[in-house]
């Protein structure tokens, strides 16, 4: 089947139950952030070609996340694009759903962070992330595959949140809500892949934490952990280590 039969643009958006409120909620927050950004002083990165430095303040956070949904965006057309063949049609819907808000999640970053978007001068050289790394030849491995991503990035989320630096103006705030926002529709993300490789998976010991002060919460990652993670995936060197860490 063609791409064309799988665009997102110019289709009506379909709403399956556990994704249903994702877009919308994205998209909301994307227009009260249109009135905001006061922060927004810095010239974007990268400003070393071939390496992506994120910068030490709130922008720097977003432009981290901006990447992330970039490179699960790209992962999800990856797989609509060519279908294993024994996915189902209940698989390909899924997916196509999954892609759409991941388009939706990158699309909302970028509106927010505007001019100050790491890539906002890059024209057509946009970053081809590579994932040759992935075996995505049959529904099990691209069923692991998507576990492994979304699971990388809803430990993004919930290290990345904390992270944002108070802001005399309050975009902090309005930043805050629209991350919170992403990562409840990042984890419903991960919650059903992981059933789909194995039933009631979704919160197994590998990414909810079993005991201690943190017990029954999902698993967190620091931007520098998370870019290590994802490095085999992105053609540019990222450097996450001026980002705030407190």
């Amino acid at each position: 089947m063609s791409d064309s039969a799988f665009s997102f643009l110019g289709r009506t958006l379909r709403r399956r139950s556990f994704l249903r409120v994702a877009g919308a909620t994205a998209a909301s927050s994307a227009l009260v952030l249109a009135g905001c950004g006061s922060d927004d002083t810095e010239t974007p990165t990268p400003t070393t070609p071939g390496t992506l430095t994120f910068s030490n303040d709130n922008l720097g956070l977003l432009n981290y996340v901006y990447l992330l949904e970039q490179l699960e965006a790209a992962f999800y057309q990856k797989v609509v694009s060519s279908f294993p063949l024994d996915f189902t049609a209940a698989d390909r819907a899924a997916f196509i759903d999954l892609r759409d808000h991941e388009v939706i999640h990158r699309e909302t970053l970028k509106f927010a962070l505007g001019s100050n978007a790491y890539d906002a001068n890059a024209g057509t050289n946009a970053l081809v992330f590579n994932f040759t790394s992935l075996a995505l030849t049959s529904r099990n491995e691209v069923y692991a595959a998507a576990r492994t991503l979304e699971d990388v990035g809803v430990a993004a989320y919930n290290g990345v949140a904390k992270l944002l630096q108070v802001a005399p103006d309050g975009s902090h705030l309005t930043y805050l809500k629209l991350l919170v926002k992403l990562a409840s529709v990042e984890a419903r993300h991960a919650a059903f892949v992981r059933d789909q490789v194995q039933a009631s998976s979704f919160a197994d010991a590998d990414v909810v934490t079993a005991t201690g002060v943190l017990a029954g919460l999902d698993i967190v990652k620091t931007p520098v952990e998370v870019t290590a993670l994802i490095a085999k995936y992105v053609p540019v060197t990222l450097v996450a280590t001026s980002l705030p860490t407190i």
